[in-house]
C-alpha cells in the first residue's frame, strides 16, 4: 500500500455530467467543460487530418472499435493502478480486463511507483473556478516535487514531443490544484503502458517548459470559449 487513503486537503466533490458531445462539471453551480473537452475542440487542423486520416485507412466501424476498446482498457487499467495504490485489489476477468491488469502491472513492476514518495489523493477532482474542471488519477510528491501523475494506455509507441497534450492536462489540473489548495505543483508526470508490454515515463518540470504548456493551454480555453460563443459544435 503506497497511501492510507487520507487525502492531504478535504478535496471538493464535483458532480460530473457526460454527454455525447462533452463533460462538464458542476462547480459551484456553474456547468464547466472538462480539460478533456476543451482539448478535443481545440486540437490542431493537423491533429485532426491525422486522425481523418487514421479513420478512413481503418474504416468507420473498425476505428471505433478500437477507439472504445482503448478507453475500456484504460479506464480498467486506471482502476487497477489506483487500487494498488490504496492497497485494494482489483480484478477484471474479461478479455479487456486481462489485458488492462497486464499492463497495469507492467507500470507496477517497472518501478515507476517507487519515486512517488506522498500521495496527496487518488481520483482527485478539480475546477478552476469559471473556466474548466477535471479529475486527476493522482496528486503527490513524486522525485521530490510536487505533481500531477496521470496514467495513460496505448497501442503503440509514442515519442515524447507527440504527447504534449498529456503534458497540457497536467498543466490544467495543477492550475487547479494551486487555484483551490494553495499548492505551488509545476511537475507533471506521465506514466505509459504500451499494450506490446513496454512501459514510459515521461516528466515535465522544467520551468520554461511548463510555462510553456501553461501559455498554450490558456490559448486553447480562451479558443474553446471563443468556438462556443460564436455556436461551434465540438468535433
Amino acid at each position: 500500500m503506497l497511501w492510507d487513503g487520507k487525502p492531504k486537503f478535504n478535496y471538493i466533490r464535483v458532480p460530473r455530467k457526460t454527454t455525447k458531445e462533452k463533460r462538464t462539471y458542476d462547480a459551484e453551480g456553474q456547468d464547466l467543460p472538462s480539460v478533456t473537452t476543451i482539448l478535443s475542440a481545440t486540437k490542431s487542423e493537423e491533429s485532426k487530418a491525422k486522425l481523418a486520416a487514421w479513420r478512413q485507412r481503418e474504416g468507420e466501424k473498425k476505428a471505433d472499435q478500437i477507439r472504445d476498446d482503448a478507453a475500456a482498457r484504460g479506464t480498467i487499467m486506471h482502476r487497477i493502478l489506483e487500487g494498488h495504490i490504496k492497497g485494494e485489489g482489483h480484478m477484471d476477468l474479461s478479455d479487456l480486463g486481462q489485458e488492462a491488469g497486464t499492463m497495469a502491472k507492467n507500470i507496477i513492476d517497472a518501478g515507476l511507483f517507487r519515486p512517488l514518495q506522498e500521495v496527496y489523493g487518488v481520483e482527485v477532482p478539480l475546477y478552476y473556478p469559471g473556466l474548466y474542471a477535471g479529475t486527476t488519477d493522482v496528486v503527490g510528491v513524486y522525485e521530490g516535487r510536487e505533481s500531477i501523475i496521470d496514467f495513460k494506455q496505448s497501442n503503440k509507441y509514442k515519442k515524447r514531443e507527440w504527447i504534449d497534450d498529456y503534458f497540457i492536462q497536467c498543466v490544467a489540473y495543477a492550475m487547479a490544484h494551486n487555484e483551490l489548495y494553495g499548492t505551488n505543483i509545476q511537475s507533471g508526470v506521465i506514466l505509459i503502458s504500451e499494450k506490446n508490454g513496454n512501459v514510459y515515463r515521461y516528466t515535465c518540470e522544467i520551468p520554461h517548459e511548463w510555462q510553456q504548456f501553461k501559455k498554450e493551454w490558456l490559448r486553447r480555453v480562451d479558443l474553446y470559449s471563443k468556438l462556443q460563443a460564436s455556436g461551434t459544435k465540438n468535433p
